[in-house]
């Protein structure tokens, strides 16, 4: 199938089955039943005037730009609070139901966090994954978590209502969100997410050990989610992100 993908690269996008064929070597039958696999997945598009690149490599393509623009805008942040609290800290965004891990700092501290930038982890076990997931609408969580709320380890979120009350206290604390063992035993997290004019485009968190009292570092991971939110979308979307804590 990367065969194929590459071949619409360059100054023409949009190829015959026989220009296909020919720029790959692929025998055109072959060439046409991955094409057909391809359309299915939506990956490519076919029209009269031939094939070309589909919905979902566009959408791809955006959601890449959006991460880079956030980890831009939150690197400086990241670090700074690694820096003030000698902890590792987290950058994330939300897959559906999974976290995905778009930066890590934390200098020596980094490698005992089995963590990776790329990883992901489920979404409800995490502090990062609760802190987007409560400014989701309800009906929205519910679709989500349609076939069951999984428990990672006996300290997890149990079940659909259990998951609605913790989200709803996280809205009522100022989305501060507290993980404690809930996705790797002996690993606590306070996470805040980092809020657009359309919802949660990220959030960021911070780890500790499981005895540790978040109350005191959970106010520098608030203002350093308000800052990132300030640098990427403006001061209104900061007041929008405030008035929907009170």
């Amino acid at each position: 199938m990367t065969l194929i993908m590459d071949c619409f690269e360059g100054p023409k996008t949009r190829l015959l089955l026989e220009e296909v064929s020919r720029r790959t070597g692929l025998p055109r039958s072959t060439a046409h039943r991955i094409l057909d696999q391809l359309v299915r997945l939506q990956w490519v598009e076919h029209t009269r005037s031939g094939y070309h690149l589909g919905r979902r490599v566009r959408t791809w393509g955006a959601r890449e730009s959006g991460h880079s623009d956030l980890r831009a805008a939150a690197a400086p942040w990241l670090h700074e609070l690694a820096v003030m609290t000698d902890l590792v800290v987290h950058l994330g965004t939300l897959d559906e139901t999974y976290v995905e891990y778009l930066d890590k700092v934390g200098g020596r501290r980094a490698a005992a966090v089995a963590s990776r930038v790329g990883g992901r982890a489920p979404a409800h076990c995490t502090a990062l994954g609760k802190a987007m997931l409560a400014w989701l609408p309800p009906e929205e969580i519910d679709e989500l978590y349609a076939d069951g709320v999984p428990a990672a380890t006996g300290a997890s979120v149990d079940g659909l209502p259990a998951l609605h009350r913790e989200l709803g206290r996280i809205r009522r604390d100022r989305g501060l969100a507290v993980e404690r063992g809930e996705c790797v035993e002996g690993i606590a997290c306070v996470g805040v997410a980092i809020r657009g004019p359309e919802g949660p485009v990220g959030a960021i968190s911070l780890v500790a050990g499981h005895a540790s009292p978040l109350e005191r570092i959970a106010p520098l991971v608030y203002d350093m989610a308000q800052r990132i939110t300030l640098d990427l979308f403006g001061e209104s979307a900061l007041r929008t992100a405030r008035v929907g804590t009170a």
